[in-house]
């Protein structure tokens, strides 16, 4: 097993100046193999479950934190956000979103194309940590999020968020379906699309929609890293890239952020 220090998260200057703790981790530094070669932190995977307990610990190592303090939810595409007071010790409430004001605390997601947030009001020390997948950015999860960061004393236009690794528009097609069902719900969010391969193809931008997203919610700024899930099989996972290559299941990432 090799030394924590092999772990490669990816930071943004737009947290660390602000002195806030953060990594959105790759696959590097990780002792699942096969399919999940690396750094798989997910807990409903079907990876060996001795594997992602030791993977999650070099994360929360990382930040000289027992596994125990790194929280997060049971994902369900919702826009449900949880705050956390305290560690939750392995009993994972629903939702897509972890607020936190705890120092100590570490609020993670994981993801495998789904676009990963992490926020924080660097005033209050209040972080959040959000997953945001096409249904749950859609549903609110971003709002949900940031109006329980206020409600604990955080200001929306102090708020710093970065969006992570997630899927990319020139990897990600969907049907033309998919872009009436977003203008129907959210108009203005057709330029999120441009045209597929065929009539009946779209290419969608979920970093681009999840940037107007934190727009809307008021916060102050917002960047993202740039980098693309299903291009990169090297560093990341991705559950569409798993589903092109016929394999039946994926590693998932985690994105992390504490005070």
């Amino acid at each position: 097993m090799g030394p924590v220090s092999d772990l490669a998260p990816i930071t943004h200057p737009l947290l660390s100046a602000a002195g806030i703790a953060h990594g959105f981790f790759t696959r590097a530094g990780g002792v699942s193999t096969g399919i999940y070669d690396g750094l798989n932190a997910g807990v409903g995977s079907q990876d060996d479950p001795a594997a992602v307990a030791e993977n999650r610990r070099r994360v929360a190592a990382h930040f000289g934190a027992d596994a125990d303090h790194l929280n997060g939810c049971y994902q369900i595409h919702s826009a449900v956000a949880r705050v956390a007071e305290g560690p939750w010790r392995g009993n994972r409430p629903e939702g897509d979103a972890i607020v936190s004001a705890e120092p100590g605390l570490l609020c993670s997601v994981l993801t495998a194309d789904c676009a990963p947030v992490l926020m924080a009001d660097p005033e209050t020390r209040i972080v959040a940590a959000v997953h945001a997948g096409w249904k749950g950015a859609l549903g609110g999860v971003v709002h949900s999020a940031v109006a329980a960061m206020e409600a604990l004393g955080a200001d929306p236009r102090r708020i710093l968020a970065v969006v992570g690794p997630c899927i990319a528009q020139a990897s990600y097609e969907v049907g033309f379906d998919f872009q009436e069902r977003f203008a129907h719900h959210d108009p203005g969010s057709e330029r999120f699309f441009r045209p597929g391969e065929t009539d009946d193809k779209r290419q969608f931008d979920l970093p681009g929609f999840v940037l107007w997203r934190l727009q809307q919610a008021g916060v102050g700024q917002a960047v993202w890293t740039g980098h693309d899930t299903c291009a990169d099989a090297d560093r990341f996972c991705s559950n569409r890239r798993a589903f092109q290559q016929g394999e039946p299941d994926f590693g998932r990432l985690i994105s992390v952020i504490g005070i």
